[in-house]
């Protein structure tokens, strides 16, 4: 099992950026598959991007492509959300999530299943102001 704290969330203005970033402890981080989701208000928790343990292959939701880049740096056992061109659509609680499940790099299904990830962090809140 590994904990996971999300920070840099914060209030930005239409037009903005963020990156969010995901602290994990142990020492299996470059094992471990990783995922960034959101949960708007109201809304069912969606996935957004999803990185292999060594970073070389990233998955972005295609509404996401262009303004989120995702990306991990393994020395400091971090995770990160490059979020640009926010709109208020973009207000969310962002979630990062870790798993072991190899299913996770092979299909597109399992990864961006909610229920494929066994940890998660506290989340970090977005908003978007117009």
């Amino acid at each position: 099992q590994v904990q996971l704290v999300e920070s840099g969330g914060g209030l930005v203005q239409v037009g903005g950026s963020l990156e969010l970033s995901c602290a994990a402890s142990g020492d299996t981080f470059s094992k471990t598959f990783m995922a960034w989701f959101r949960q708007a208000p109201g809304k069912e928790r969606e996935f957004v991007a999803a990185i292999s343990g060594s970073g070389m292959n990233t998955y972005v939701r295609d509404s996401f492509k262009g303004r989120f880049t995702i990306s991990r740096d393994n020395a400091k056992n971090t995770l990160y959300l490059k979020m640009n061109n926010l709109t208020p659509e973009d207000t969310a609680d962002y979630f990062c999530a870790a798993t072991t499940n190899r299913g996770a790099s092979l299909s597109w299904n399992i990864r961006r299943s909610a229920a494929t990830y066994g940890d998660w962090g506290q989340g970090t809140q977005v908003t978007v102001s117009s």
